[in-house]
This record gives C-alpha cells, sequence and structure tokens, in this order.
C-alpha cells in the first residue's frame, strides 16, 4: 500500500517537501514504515531515528501496524524551548547506511566554512585474522544518553564548534561499510574542528556501550575494549550539584 507521510520542522526543510510518499507492504509496521523512508528518502536517514511518529493524531510506536487510510506525520522530538540553528546536534544510533553528505549538510550552518568529519569502516584483516563481518548492539538509551554527554563535553572544550553529530550503525556490516560518523563544523579549520571529531570518536569508544562480534575465518567472538569509567564519566546535571 502507499503511504502520505506530512513532514514538520527539521524534516520538512532537510527533505525540502511537506508531503512524501512509500510503499509498504499491507500489514506493515511503523518500525517497516521508517525502514522505507530511510530507503526512498536518504537524506532524512540521520534524523529518523530521533523521529516522532503519529498515526491519525496519535503518538505511534515500532510495533503499531499501519492500515489504508491513515493520517501519518514524522516530526522532531518537540521542545520546550526554542533550538539554535547556529549549534545544531545530532545524536543517532541507526540500522541504515550513513549519509556522510546529508551528514556534513546537517552540521553546517550559514557561518561554517570547514567541516571536519571522521568516520571508522569494518577492517577485512584484524593481525592475522580475515573479517567477513561484523555485528553491532547497543545498550540504546543510555548509549544516546552518553552520546549527548560527549556533545556537551565538546561544546565546553571548543566553544567556537557550530555544529556537532554522532552517528553509530548497528546491526551487521560487511568489510569497508561504514560504522561510525563523527561531524564537527566552524567556521575556520583552526577552531578545534580537527580536535574536537578526534574526542568525539575516542570518548565514543570510551564510555558510550556499544559492542561489536566479529565473524571471520576464526570464527565469531565478541571485540571488548579496556576502559573502566570512573566519576568523571558520569554526566551531571546542574541539579545534581
Amino acid at each position: 500500500m502507499e503511504i502520505q507521510i506530512r513532514l514538520f520542522a527539521t524534516l520538512k526543510d532537510r527533505i525540502g517537501r511537506e508531503v512524501i510518499s512509500v510503499r509498504v507492504p499491507d500489514g506493515a509496521s511503523v518500525a517497516d514504515l521508517l525502514q522505507a523512508v530511510a530507503e526512498t528518502y536518504p537524506a532524512l536517514g540521520p534524523y529518523l531515528p530521533s523521529t516522532i511518529v503519529a498515526v491519525n493524531h496519535e503518538f505511534a510506536f515500532p510495533e503499531d501496524t499501519l492500515q489504508p487510510g491513515d493520517e501519518i506525520a514524522l516530526f522532531p522530538p518537540v521542545s520546550g524551548g526554542e533550538e539554535d540553528p547556529s549549534r545544531p546536534e545530532i545524536v543517532a544510533i541507526t540500522t541504515e547506511p550513513i549519509d556522510l553528505s546529508a551528514l556534513v549538510q546537517a552540521v553546517a550552518t550559514p557561518r561554517t566554512g570547514a567541516v571536519a568529519l571522521f568516520t571508522g569502516v569494518v577492517r577485512g584483516e584484524e593481525g592475522d585474522r580475515r573479517v567477513k563481518f561484523l555485528e553491532y548492539e547497543a545498550y540504546l538509551p543510555m548509549a544516546e544518553a552518553k552520546m549527548r554527554q560527549i556533545v556537551a563535553e565538546i561544546r565546553g572544550r571548543w566553544p567556537l564548534i557550530h555544529g556537532i553529530a554522532l552517528v553509530q550503525r548497528v546491526g551487521r556490516m560487511a568489510v569497508g561499510e561504514i560504522t561510525v560518523a563523527v561531524a564537527v563544523s566552524s567556521g575556520h579549520r583552526h577552531e578545534g574542528i580537527f580536535e574536537a571529531a578526534r574526542y568525539g570518536i575516542d570518548r565514543l569508544k570510551e564510555i558510550v556501550p556499544i559492542w561489536k562480534k566479529e565473524i571471520g575465518s576464526h570464527g565469531e567472538v565478541w571485540i571488548e575494549g579496556h576502559y573502566q569509567p570512573s566519576p568523571r564519566d558520569v554526566s551531571r546535571s546542574p541539579r545534581d550539584g
């Protein structure tokens, strides 16, 4: 069945349209719908993990089933305050391929003159091991919270930064596929973007609960790190003291 979808706010601006359409099988779920949107409109991919879905004027969830004629809307989380367009922030964990061009556009502002982009890819060789693919999994609620903490830490260290994006892919990925991306923008290249991007990926590897299983000629093995969190890694809001 063909589904018409209304877009609002950031999503509408990124695609340049207020209404899009996708085709999904009869009895498709909200999760199926979002997958179809990601495949049909890749520019929306980085935003979909945090996108809210409404069906017939009510919040909908991944397992909910769609019916012909449903009125569907996609929009970002509603904010009690005004988002600063000069300091865009994207935190996402997704099963979809990461669109680097869309990510660069998402962190750029009218004042931006430089973007530093780090990407991680699946290696085909690890020492004497031959890797076929990797499988990533995440403790989603905590992973997203820690990624937002990293964004806040970057803001504190490099105040001239404009936009920041941290996107981690989960699921199965073949050799050469992008697994993670960090994008940081500023007015000029000397305003900390290289250092901030390096900090972003290093901290992600330290405190964000994401793991990978390596599958290859040696069988299957979970790759674990050695970093043990300390009190400095705990995110504290102002009311925590």
